[in-house]
């Protein structure tokens, strides 16, 4: 997904503490209607950043606060000379507040206000001051038609706060969403503005504060933080004498038959993200294959629970899981990690056996499942899992006390207290087989060389999606091997060996 400009807050909120939030600086003593008329101004002026020349403006609107926004944009827009409508779906008259005072003065300014119909000519830049945040169900007539007529004009689109459907807790569409090239938001960030399918519908997105009070904004509670460089953990600094004995030890634990690759990937990237020694317990018929593409991990053949005990005896931190397979070697070697005490990352085929009751975690451990593996654990559909991620993240955390990552487009780190990080960065080349291992590697060599679980996932999952949008600038076809090199780049720029 195209990340976010590095100008964005790092807080995320829901629509109710946007509202919240809304209140508490009118009740300190700016009206709404001042805060209206800050949110217009803020979208003229990006507007006119994206589309200078057009000079024509259809402003879609609604019913609540959002179509405000929009009436006063259109006033602004009249002034300046631009030829403008405003096509009502929802009843003006039925507008409250400050709503309504927008309204009457864009009508007061001579700005055209017509009844929308599904006949009516959309022109120029189209914005859709339609539904807004406060939408929590399915997108009703004639607010469905508008949009899909909208959609189909092929027209420039500017969505006020968020593209009408979608939602903006969530990222989940609620049955029909606008779908914008430029979404200029206000007041703070809405979370669902991250995650889900938001990435598909949002457009370049822009935020405007309304010069809201910096104390009253930090006193509102969030309901996630994005991660960006400024406030991500950074590994111990590397002192002159340190050896590989300080760096900690990663055990990878997969490998069954057919599935090499994956155990492979995850130990390549627990060497290349800085682990000072990396074992491997895999398949005896893997050893070779493993010794001549990773000539500097201790592979070793492992048969039984009782030899992993003993291998695993000297590790810091247990990967588990990447090749694992879920048949009687698997179940045999996750028995042997359920009872260590090394600090785990537990992926794939380890959270699918766990899903299925067949093991207990240990005390100190990580998740990283993908949607799939999170809705077997949740015992719900995928699609649940997707409708509300933020949701899915926290039940995790909250139902194994563990600290979570839930995968995807805008990955999600949740601790069971309920904290939730999004990771916002990242692109489409990644999808594909073998990045959930590189991961669970990177995450266990962040883990063994000294970061709790939290820490070690937030930066993984950054350092992670960012070698990603490095590599996938030579396109499609990205092999998950290739972010390994890319991985240790991204490392050492943020918090490296001394030069």
């Amino acid at each position: 997904m195209p990340h976010s400009p590095d100008n964005l807050p790092l807080a995320l909120y829901t629509a109710a503490q946007v509202r919240e939030l809304d209140a508490r600086l009118i009740a300190a003593g700016t009206p709404g209607f001042t805060l209206m008329s800050r949110a217009a101004h803020a979208i003229w002026r990006a507007l006119r950043r994206r589309w200078p020349d057009v000079g024509v403006l259809t402003v879609l609107a609604g019913r609540g606060n959002n179509a405000g926004d929009g009436y006063l944009l259109a006033a602004l827009a009249l002034r300046a000379g631009w030829r403008v409508q405003v096509l009502a779906v929802g009843d003006s008259a039925a507008l409250l507040g400050a709503a309504a005072q927008a309204r009457d003065e864009a009508l007061a300014a001579g700005v055209v206000v017509q009844p929308w119909s599904e006949c009516a000519p959309l022109d120029g830049v189209v914005v859709d001051a339609l539904l807004g945040t406060g939408l929590s169900g399915a997108v009703r007539e004639p607010y469905a038609q508008a949009i899909r007529l909208l959609n189909a004009s092929g027209l420039p689109v500017l969505a006020v706060d968020i593209p009408s459907g979608l939602c903006s807790d969530t990222g989940q569409v609620l049955g029909v969403a606008v779908r914008s090239q430029l979404t200029v938001t206000l007041i703070g960030l809405k979370l669902g503005l991250f995650t889900g399918e938001a990435a598909q519908w949002v457009g370049e997105l822009v935020f405007d504060d309304v010069q809201a009070d910096a104390l009253i904004v930090a006193a509102q509670a969030s309901a996630a933080q994005r991660l960006a460089g400024s406030n991500l953990p950074r590994l111990p600094a590397r002192l002159a004498g340190v050896h590989k004995g300080q760096l900690g030890h990663v055990l990878v634990v997969g490998g069954d038959r057919g599935f090499a690759g994956a155990a492979l990937l995850a130990a390549q990237s627990a060497l290349r993200s800085g682990a000072g020694l990396v074992s491997l317990a895999t398949r005896a018929e893997h050893l070779a294959a493993a010794q001549a593409r990773l000539p500097e991990v201790m592979a070793a053949a492992m048969a039984s629970a009782n030899q992993l005990r003993s291998l695993g005896a000297a590790a810091s931190v247990w990967v588990v899981g990447p090749g694992l397979g879920q048949g009687a070697w698997g179940r045999s070697l996750l028995s042997a990690a359920q009872v260590s005490a090394a600090a785990q990352v537990w992926d794939a085929d380890a959270l699918n056996l766990l899903a299925a009751g067949a093991v207990t975690l240990p005390a100190d451990c990580l998740l990283t499942p993908h949607p799939g593996e999170a809705a077997r654990l949740l015992a719900i559909s995928t699609a649940a899992v997707q409708a509300d991620r933020p949701a899915a993240a926290r039940a995790l955390a909250r139902r194994y006390g563990v600290v979570c990552v839930l995968k995807g487009a805008g990955t999600l780190i949740a601790e069971p207290s309920g904290h939730v990080w999004l990771c916002d960065r990242g692109h489409p080349a990644m999808a594909g087989a073998g990045l959930g291992d590189v991961l669970a590697g990177l995450i266990g060599a962040l883990r063994a060389q000294g970061l709790p679980a939290t820490a070690a996932a937030c930066l993984g999952v950054w350092a992670h999606a960012l070698a990603g949008e490095r590599q996938a600038l030579e396109g499609c076809g990205l092999a998950a091997s290739d972010l390994c090199a890319a991985i240790r780049q991204v490392l050492q720029e943020h918090a490296g060996c001394p030069n």
